[in-house]
């Protein structure tokens, strides 16, 4: 059974919607993305965008999970200043990344918000291209990855763990007691099986272009399943 839309009774700022970034708010790896154009910029060497490649094989294989593409990024931006990563990551944005951006978005993002709800990005993602997304589609905040920086300069290291897997569960949470929110009243749109920790957290998971297995998963469970285009 798949579900078009993700229509629902509950309204109010008692409740919240996360969107997770990469293959659901776009049809696309922003992490791959930024490598390539680091390597260009160079940021990194010849042999770092080679197992940047080789990692995001991996991970389009599944293979490998975005974590670790992530922390390798952070690795290779060791002495990047923070204002340049910015600068490149609006160059990308604006002249790749924004076309990805899947059509039914906005609409989900309006629907939401128009019933009182707060919109959140909740992402893996390091948050130089969170923020970018979260500006175009006038979202409410930001939950992802943050890289260490000290003196405008990044260390290579990250601030706590990386916005992954169960720790993207653990974030949503903290984030709904921090606001006073039922994680039961909470939507969480996700594409991978890596996310069902955090679906199976809150009270509507919503599953767009899941990969196989979480196809699979939530077609068993009952849960939303959307198919979106760029």
């Amino acid at each position: 059974m798949e579900i078009i839309s993700s229509k629902d009774s509950n309204s109010g700022t008692n409740s919240i919607a996360f969107f997770d970034l990469d293959q659901t708010i776009i049809g696309e790896n922003s992490a791959r993305t930024l490598i390539q154009a680091s390597y260009k910029k160079g940021f990194m060497t010849r042999a770092d965008l080679l197992k940047g490649y080789y990692l995001s094989l991996l991970f389009k294989l599944k293979l490998r999970d975005t974590a670790i593409i992530i922390e390798s990024l952070s690795k290779w931006l060791k002495g990047v200043p923070v204002d340049d990563l910015q600068k490149l990551t609006a160059e990308i944005f604006n002249n790749e990344l924004i076309n990805y951006i899947h059509k039914e978005v906005s609409a989900e993002i309006s629907y939401h918000k128009k019933n009182g709800r707060k919109v959140v990005i909740l992402s893996s993602s390091i948050y130089p291209i969170c923020r970018l997304f979260a500006d175009h589609l006038a979202m409410d905040d930001i939950v992802c990855s943050i890289l260490e920086a000290h003196d405008g300069i990044y260390t290579g290291r990250s601030v706590g763990p990386f916005c992954f897997g169960k720790e993207k569960a653990v974030r949503l949470k903290e984030y709904c007691i921090e606001n006073n929110i039922n994680p039961l009243n909470a939507w969480y749109y996700g594409d991978a099986i890596t996310d069902i920790f955090v679906l199976s957290s809150v009270g509507n998971p919503v599953c767009v272009n899941p990969d196989k297995k979480l196809h699979q998963a939530a077609f068993q469970r009952g849960w939303k399943i959307l198919n979106w285009s760029v």
